[in-house]
């Protein structure tokens, strides 16, 4: 195959891992064309540090059409196991357990439950997804060199000036120029893209050193006392850490904390003969020091130019929250790309994804770092292991202090499903509403989960374009008059008075992404009926085109 000697594409993905990927499958499913680079050739098998794909992360995917390839991809299946586990060693004392962790559970709040699954599984099944959709154009082997940070495509905020100019490598190292409309850095946290544009990380390094393994012992599973968990944590001086499987096919993974794997002492035996309490014959597969980054992109944008993922932002590894975030930026950033290039999204629609995106980074790496505040190491006592009354003692009063300390890292519904976007320009300027409720629609939370019959949700009436829920069904013609007046695609459904009562409103404007953008009657309105003034009004800020200062009247 002879290649171009340029490449002109609407949209420039660098970076080919999930959230590159998952911004490609956002672009190819709304018909826009882009072209993703990866340097990969395959996924990196070795460290699955990334393994919990939360409820909303499978709600994008249930979106996409995904959801069922996805769970039948995952080498652990939900009926697996709902719990964490934490005990003195892998085969030694259990002192507590928590069910229905990190979404697994089936809690009402969601179509959809969490799902435990390897990074590069599931990277492999968007790979997969992406060369099927015809508008992707997914290179391997392919790696951005340079990027014209300076042309006329970098503006600072908003959408003015030119395309922007880059020059990627192919597998051969041939230099080949290529013409973007926008460019999305999605390049992990050695980004080349935020490099470019001279974007820097804001924060701190944690003082403790980790590692990770991975290791293979087929007689493990049938060894365990206890009943399976997707995550075990060591209470003991060996090996304080957590373990958990990848697949059910023996094998592990492994992460000690307050370990350099970097050290001529380092000795991965000892570790994993400390987490499981006894020797038992192990393959080691793989090692991979880390410490964990609390530190947030002093900017996601530079004029055409975007960041998501780890290239914007990185936190601990604690509560499962960075490759979902990720992948809530890939599709923030790629519905507002699509309705840009479509022509009917206005300049505040792409200011809006940093004002929105950012405020939810700063909260998730609070909050994962507010859980690692308290691991293994500081959860040691040197009774639990003791029998009799005065281990009962002990380990009673670990089980508390995990209570205390360890809940909220695997409870977090209040953040997954009911963060609120505030301060958007594409979003109703309304009164405070009730953060983390994930049962009334509030503007700028996720659309509360209700069955509309056995198979439908609410979320699943979000087919592409903003979706208005009414039971009024004039209400509802005249908001999509409204919509087709601002250029702004949407489907009008009528739904059951009961319905919309339990989901608090007359009239619901939903964006593309699931998220609210506009509810009538809100906290400070009366009840009637919204004027033509805020139909029209709305209709224009969802589009981007006017700021959200929208105000509400009673219909005269």
């Amino acid at each position: 195959m002879t290649l171009p000697s340029s490449i002109d594409t609407p949209v420039l993905i660098a970076g080919g891992g999930p959230v590159g990927l998952a911004l490609a499958v956002e672009l190819g499913l709304r018909g826009i064309e882009c072209l993703v680079v990866e340097p990969r050739p395959q996924p990196t098998r070795l460290r699955p540090r990334a393994k919990t794909l939360n409820a909303r992360t499978m709600e994008h995917a249930r979106r996409w059409g995904l959801a069922g390839r996805l769970r039948a991809a995952a080498p652990l299946p939900v009926s697996w196991s709902q719990d964490v586990s934490f005990c003195t060693t892998f085969l030694g004392r259990e002192i507590t357990r928590f069910t229905g962790v990190l979404g697994l559970r089936d809690d009402g709040d969601s179509p959809e439950r969490g799902q435990q699954m390897p990074q590069y599984v599931l990277e492999e099944v968007l790979r997969e997804v992406a060369a099927e959709l015809a508008p992707v154009d997914l290179r391997l082997g392919w790696r951005l060199q340079s990027l014209d940070a300076a042309g006329p495509g970098d503006t600072g905020g908003g959408d003015s000036g030119g395309p922007v100019h880059a020059t990627l490598l192919d597998p051969a190292g041939v230099a080949v120029p290529v013409t973007a409309e926008y460019v999305v850095g999605a390049d992990g946290a050695r980004s080349a893209v935020r490099e470019q544009i001279g974007a820097r990380y804001v924060g701190a390094t944690a003082l403790r050193p980790n590692t990770g393994l991975v290791f293979r012992s087929r007689e493990l599973v049938s060894a365990a006392a206890h009943p399976p968990a997707v995550q075990t944590w060591l209470l003991n001086r060996q090996t304080p850490g957590m373990m958990g499987p990848i697949d059910r096919d023996g094998l592990w993974w492994l992460i000690a904390f307050g370990v350099d794997g970097r050290s001529p002492d380092f000795n991965p035996a000892r570790l994993i003969s400390g987490a499981l309490g006894r020797e038992l014959a192990v393959e080691v597969v793989s090692t991979d020091p880390w410490t964990a980054r609390m530190e947030l992109v002093d900017r996601c944008r530079s004029g055409r130019v975007f960041l998501v993922g780890d290239a914007a932002h990185l936190n601990p590894p604690f509560g499962g929250h960075g490759l979902n975030t990720g992948i809530g930026d890939a599709v923030d950033l790629g519905w507002k790309l699509a309705a840009t290039l479509a022509g009917w999204g206005g300049p505040a629609l792409l200011d809006s994804y940093e004002a929105e995106r950012r405020p939810l980074h700063r909260r998730v790496i609070d909050e994962a770092t507010s859980n690692m505040a308290t691991l293994a190491p500081e959860l040691l006592d040197d009774g639990l292991d003791r029998p009799g009354p005065d281990g009962d003692r002990a380990r009673s009063a670990a089980a508390k202090r995990i209570e205390q300390t360890k809940r909220a890292e695997y409870f977090s519904t209040d953040l997954v499903l009911g963060h609120r976007y505030a301060d958007s320009p594409v979003l109703q300027a309304s009164p405070a509403g009730p953060e983390g409720r994930t049962d009334v629609a509030v503007a700028g939370g996720r659309l509360p989960h209700q069955w509309v019959s056995p198979q439908v949700s609410t979320l699943d009436l979000v087919t592409g374009a903003h979706a208005i829920l009414t039971a009024d069904g004039e209400l509802g013609a005249r908001a999509g008059r409204a919509a087709a007046a601002a250029g702004v695609p949407v489907t009008v459904t009528t739904l059951d008075r009961a319905l919309m009562r339990r989901l608090g409103a007359e009239l619901i404007v939903v964006r593309p992404d699931q998220v609210v953008a506009a509810v009538w009657p809100d906290a400070a309105s009366d009840h009637g009926s919204p004027d033509t003034t805020f139909l029209d009004t709305t209709m224009a800020m969802l589009g981007g085109r006017q700021g959200a200062e929208t105000t509400w009247t009673r219909s005269r």
